[in-house]
């Protein structure tokens, strides 16, 4: 009988697709079962002119197989802790500074993040991109033109509902037996606010990972953060 593998499921966040966010987790494939999840809306799929994290969460939730870990990054994170609730077969959940910003509406640095949004209206992809990139601490110089890739996950960005509507079922998921693991990148307070509080109610593990903004799946360490977690767990 062979032994059994242990399966990580991985969710990506806005703007960039399942190959884009989770490159430097490709080399883990051969000690895990990985699987990159690309979001519907997102390249190679076709685009969709309304994204929402609802639904996807109902999409998610059915894949998973029971002791899964789920990894979720930013809009993907949101995504994952709704699927997590849905269908409590995993093994354990990491999300990485999901957008959930609904959970800390009263805080000052959450209350400026949403209105950089609320004042923005960008109308391309690129005045997207412009516009979102260095609000989440990314350092990227975009290409002219855009990638067809890197157009059609700004405009899947775009078509997202948002994030910090999503009503985190925080009871369901602190009820769950599975371990829940929260990280954060130490650069942005609004996500520092939404980590604490995640942390806090769900009795979840936290790690700091600095160095690479929001793109936390390229911070220093952080495959090392994440295997040490998924093989405790």
């Amino acid at each position: 009988m062979s032994p059994l593998v242990t399966r990580v499921v991985f969710v990506h966040g806005s703007v960039g697709n399942a190959d884009m966010t989770w490159s430097e987790q490709r080399t883990l494939d051969g000690r895990f079962e990985c699987v990159f999840v690309t979001r519907g809306g997102y390249p190679p799929g076709p685009p969709l002119e309304r994204i929402d994290f609802e639904d996807q969460a109902d999409q998610v939730a059915a894949a998973l197989r029971e002791g899964d870990h789920l990894v979720g990054h930013s809009y993907g994170g949101v995504v994952s802790l709704l699927a997590a609730a849905r269908r409590p077969v995993l093994a354990s959940l990491t999300v990485n500074e999901p957008p959930a910003f609904g959970v800390a509406p009263d805080e000052p640095a959450v209350h400026e993040f949403m209105s950089h949004f609320e004042q923005a209206r960008p109308t391309s992809p690129r005045e997207y991109l412009a516009f979102f990139l260095p609000l989440v601490g990314s350092a990227i110089q975009l290409p002219d033109p855009l990638p067809p890739a890197l157009e059609q996950g700004a405009r899947a960005a775009m078509a997202e509902r948002p994030s910090n509507e999503a009503v985190i079922p925080f009871d369901e998921l602190a009820a769950a037996p599975f371990p829940k693991l929260v990280i954060s990148g130490g650069h942005h307070a609004a996500f520092d606010a939404v980590c604490d509080v995640l942390e806090q109610r769900l009795s979840a593990e936290r790690a700091v990972l600095p160095g690479a903004g929001h793109s936390l799946p390229r911070a220093p360490g952080y495959n090392d953060v994440l295997v040490d977690f998924v093989e405790r767990a």
